[in-house]
C-alpha cells in the first residue's frame, strides 16, 4: 500500500500524509460484528484520571475480532478487507462454509476471494493466513497473532507490519523471535497465524498536525517544570525556572532517566534472550 501526499494547501496540510487505502475492498463494517466502545477519558471506576493526557476523540465502534481461531477444520472465504479505527492493521471478514462471518486481523497480500482456515492437526497447508499450534510449523516460518496460553487466544504480534519467526523448537515449547528482537520460549501447543500483517507503510506516514492527533484521544504532552509545585515535584519557580531537583522524577516521585521500574514476573523465565541484548 502506498503513502498518500497531499498539496499543501493550508498549513496543516503541507505535512499531512496518510494512506492511499487500495487495498480496502469495503466501506461498510459487517454490522452483526459490531460493538459499542466507550471512552474512559483515562480515568478508573472513581473518575480519577490513572493515564494522563487521554480524552476526546472521533466516535467509534469496536469491531470483533477472532484472536482464537478456534473454528478448526472449516474453510473460509475473504469477504472483504476493512479498517479497524481501533488498531494499525487491517481486519478481514471471513465467510465460513457454514455461513457463519469472523474478523481476523488480515495477513499481507491477503486478497477478496482467498480461502484460509485453521486447524489442531498437520493436515493442512502452510499458508498465508493459515492458523495452527506452533508444533506444525516449520522452523523459519513467518508468524503473527502468537497465544501465550493454549487456548487463550493471540496476545502478540498483532500491530500493522509486525511478524515473528518460529526459529527452533525444543521439547515442548518453541523459540520464538518477537518483533523487539527479544527470543521467548512458547508452548507449542499454542496458536499462531502465519504470515505478515497487513498496512506495513503504517510506520511511515506523518501525522503531520496537532488536531490530527486529537482525533486520535491524545491530549498535549506538557514539562513538569511548566506546571505548578500542587500538579508536579518539577512545578513552580518564579519565571523560566529549572526542574531544581538534581534527580528527575515523574509526577508520584518515581526517579525517572535510567532507574529500572520493571518487576520480576512470572514469564521472565521464558526469556531465551532479552531484547537489550545485542
Amino acid at each position: 500500500m502506498g503513502i498518500k501526499y497531499y498539496k499543501p494547501t493550508s498549513s496543516g496540510r503541507r505535512f499531512v500524509q496518510g494512506l492511499s487505502f487500495e487495498e480496502l475492498t469495503a466501506v461498510r463494517p459487517e454490522r452483526s460484528l459490531l460493538a459499542p466502545l466507550k471512552k474512559h477519558g483515562g480515568r478508573n471506576n472513581m473518575g480519577r484520571i490513572t493515564v494522563r493526557f487521554r480524552g476526546g476523540g472521533h466516535k467509534q465502534m469496536y469491531r470483533i475480532i477472532d484472536f482464537k481461531r478456534d473454528k478448526y477444520d472449516i474453510p473460509g472465504t475473504v469477504v472483504s478487507i476493512e479498517y479497524d479505527p481501533i488498531r494499525t492493521t487491517f481486519i478481514a471478514l471471513l465467510k465460513y462454509a457454514d455461513g457463519e462471518r469472523r474478523y481476523i486481523l488480515a495477513p499481507n497480500d491477503l486478497r477478496v476471494n482467498d480461502k484460509v482456515m485453521s486447524s489442531r492437526t498437520s493436515e493442512i497447508d502452510i499458508l498465508r493466513g493459515y492458523a495452527m499450534p506452533l508444533k506444525f510449523i516449520p522452523a523459519g516460518t513467518m508468524i503473527h497473532n502468537i497465544e501465550l496460553k493454549p487456548g487463550q487466544g493471540g496476545k502478540i504480534v498483532r500491530s500493522a507490519g509486525t511478524v515473528s519467526q518460529l526459529m527452533a523448537k525444543e521439547g515442548d515449547y518453541g523459540h520464538v523471535k518477537l518483533p523487539s528482537g527479544e527470543i521467548r520460549l512458547i508452548r507449542l501447543d499454542c496458536m499462531a497465524t502465519i504470515g505478515q500483517l497487513s498496512n506495513i507503510d503504517n510506520i511511515n506516514i506523518s501525522v503531520g498536525k496537532a488536531g490530527r492527533v486529537r482525533w486520535m484521544g491524545r491530549k498535549p504532552h506538557n514539562r513538569g517544570v511548566s506546571m505548578n509545585p500542587v500538579d508536579h515535584p518539577h512545578g513552580g519557580g518564579e519565571g523560566k525556572a529549572g526542574q531544581g531537583n538534581p534527580h528527575p522524577v515523574s509526577p508520584t516521585g518515581v526517579p525517572a532517566k535510567g532507574f529500572k521500574t520493571r518487576r520480576p514476573k512470572y514469564s521472565d523465565k521464558f526469556i531465551v534472550k532479552d531484547r537489550r541484548q545485542k
